[in-house]
């Protein structure tokens, strides 16, 4: 389905840009009968994150809002505390790094020993870190209202974005209400949760009304990350992973997946949702050939 580019995307704070540039870039191919033609394609580039004079990690990313996603990427990992005092946070773009500098000297050293990676796609993130403290979190107990999650779902799916442009990417949108707030895609899931992640920290945003939409999978990394942001609530359009389910159960996080017009499902947190609205009045989605979200 094609999508109006000029929609009006006032009512977010940040919204996909597919036509920036250095995001995409035009490839020439062959079709199924041999006749050429050129597509859009994502662009991939290596960002380099460096917390104070120790050079953390090389993600693979699309290039925006690196600073986002530097900041994000260390607060997921606990290498950046909340007490924490952030003095800078610097991006070289020839060099495509950034460096997050800190008042005092964190404990890296004994993060970067631990090597064992998640499921997520690119780089992943270190798995021993992000369970580190995963029993003190304590989730408000935020109910959902059913009619906001159809109103979500309606609303991402028909904004104008790197994924109907180009597809091969993943999309996080920071929500409140019904009102879709921040927009970030990458081609690593846990790379555009780590940008809404690294702006929610830099703005001081309460995660406790929130509510996190992804297009990707709700494996265990999704969940804990969404914890950790102190968000009660995370929706997808895909599926689940039983540990995933089971985390979610344990820090009492409502887990929402397969929402696709008016059908979802529910594994963690049903007693939390204000059915609102009758299914049988919200429009189904129809059935199209468009692209899928990758893995």
């Amino acid at each position: 389905m094609q999508l109006a580019q000029n929609q009006d995307l006032s009512d977010f704070l940040i919204a996909p840009d597919p036509a920036a540039d250095r995001l995409t870039q035009a490839v020439r191919g062959t079709d199924q009968n041999g006749v050429e033609t050129d597509i859009r394609v994502v662009e991939e580039r290596p960002l380099t994150i460096y917390l104070n004079r120790q050079e953390i990690v090389t993600a693979m990313t699309i290039g925006d809002y690196p600073k986002y996603l530097a900041l994000g990427f260390l607060r997921n990992q606990q290498m950046l505390r909340l007490g924490d005092e952030i003095t800078g946070v610097d991006y070289d773009e020839e060099l495509e790094t950034v460096v997050v500098r800190t008042a005092v000297e964190t404990d890296f050293e004994d993060k970067m020993r631990r090597k064992t990676r998640t499921s997520g796609c690119a780089v992943g993130t270190v798995f021993g870190d992000m369970m580190e403290g995963l029993d003190q979190v304590h989730l408000p107990q935020t109910p959902v209202t059913t009619s906001a999650l159809y109103a979500l779902s309606a609303r991402i799916n028909r904004t104008p974005s790197l994924y109907l442009t180009a597809g091969a990417i993943h999309g996080t949108v920071l929500c409140q209400g019904q009102r879709a707030l921040v927009y970030m895609e990458d081609v690593g899931r846990h790379n555009a949760v780590d940008k809404i992640a690294g702006w929610m920290l830099s703005e001081g945003v309460n995660g406790a009304d929130k509510i996190l939409y992804t297009t990707g999978r709700l494996t265990s990394e999704m969940v804990i990350k969404t914890a950790m942001m102190g968000i009660p609530v995370l929706v997808s359009r895909s599926g689940f992973t039983a540990w995933g389910v089971e985390i979610a159960r344990q820090v009492g996080l409502t887990l929402i997946g397969r929402l696709k017009g008016r059908r979802f499902i529910c594994l963690s947190g049903a007693e939390r949702l204000v059915r609102d609205v009758d299914p049988e009045t919200v429009a189904d989605e129809p059935k199209r050939s468009g692209r899928k979200a990758t893995s």
